[in-house]
């Protein structure tokens, strides 16, 4: 096993060390079983899913594809850092490739910022839906959603790709203990030798640009949503109108709420413990992965007998 302290290294790095609750060590005992039991919910629920949607012709609408789109992102987000951590827990196999390290800071910063415009897809495919239901079949098309998954990929991608590329170009030359769970940009850059103001104040800017503008418009959504649905004069129209949103509301308030809790905590890192950050970090990245997959399964009807239909099959044919 790889030291965990490094004095000065005579070569370039070629891997780190996740220094992973090494301040807490008993966390690894009581972690590992919750956290192994919130990976493989994520992986099972968001598989069935997109199972249920693949397969239940009723299903292939926008808002489907949208939510499929949602569940992939969840999927790929727990396997690049998941596994990992319980490595980590299990058999202490803390070092990571230079490459490896690099490639989950691009996934990672790449795909967070995908979670959230898919959110703000949805909410704009519910505001047309409740605002204007008239037009809806005319604006929120299979095409309106070819275009959406496109500038999802291509806004994010452009914009995140150079967080990982220039903390790759630092020059590695003495610590390469990273005090995280996973290859954070500013816990991994902070190990160069160069200076890092570029590396820190790129990634604030990003950060605030996509997940703040996307917030923002997501609240803009639900008030003309919920103005909307208050001028609804038919009997039961309103908590209907609501109910349809309801799922996706809650979503984000998974999605929104754990990241405002990390940022707070981050702030405020001199009067907590430095393992929460981290720790709610990891939790970021599959407790709503596990709990999207479910809400939408047990809100929504259409999913329920989707789901009722592809557990019938499996039944039959193991029969």
């Amino acid at each position: 096993m790889l030291p965990y302290n490094s004095s000065s290294l005579s070569t370039e790095v070629s891997d780190f060390i996740l220094n992973c609750f090494v301040r807490s060590p008993s966390w690894q005992h009581w972690l590992s079983l919750p956290l192994s039991l919130l990976f493989l919910l994520a992986m099972g629920a968001n598989a069935t899913l997109l199972i249920t949607i693949r397969l239940e012709v009723s299903l292939h609408e926008p808002m489907y594809y949208l939510l499929s789109l949602l569940s992939l992102l969840d999927m790929v987000l727990c396997l690049t850092v998941i596994p990992k951590v319980l490595a980590i827990f299990w058999f202490d196999l803390r070092s990571i490739s230079f490459s490896a390290c690099f490639l989950q800071m691009f996934i990672m910063n790449n795909f967070l910022p995908m979670e959230s415009c898919t959110f703000l897809a949805m909410a704009y495919d519910r505001y047309v839906a409740i605002c204007k239901p008239l037009y809806y079949p005319s604006i929120i098309t299979d095409q309106f959603v070819a275009k959406a998954i496109l500038f999802i990929l291509a806004r994010n991608t452009f914009l995140t790709a150079p967080i990982p590329i220039l903390s790759a170009w630092l020059h590695y030359c003495g610590k390469n203990i990273i005090e995280n769970c996973i290859c954070a940009n500013l816990s991994v850059s902070k190990l160069s030798c160069d200076n890092i103001a570029l590396n820190r104040i790129y990634q604030l800017i990003v950060a605030w640009t996509l997940l703040g503008s996307d917030l923002i418009l997501i609240f803009l959504s639900y008030t003309f949503i919920l103005r909307a649905v208050l001028r609804l004069k038919a009997k039961g129209a309103a908590a209907k109108a609501l109910s349809t949103c309801g799922s996706h509301f809650i979503l984000i308030l998974f999605f929104s709420t754990i990241l405002l809790v990390f940022v707070f905590t981050h702030i405020a890192k001199k009067k907590v413990s430095p393992d929460i950050p981290i720790l709610l970090n990891v939790l970021h990245h599959v407790i709503p992965a596990a709990l999207n997959p479910i809400v939408y399964g047990v809100r929504t009807q259409e999913i329920k007998v989707g789901i009722r239909k592809l557990l019938r099959r499996v039944g039959e044919s193991s029969n």
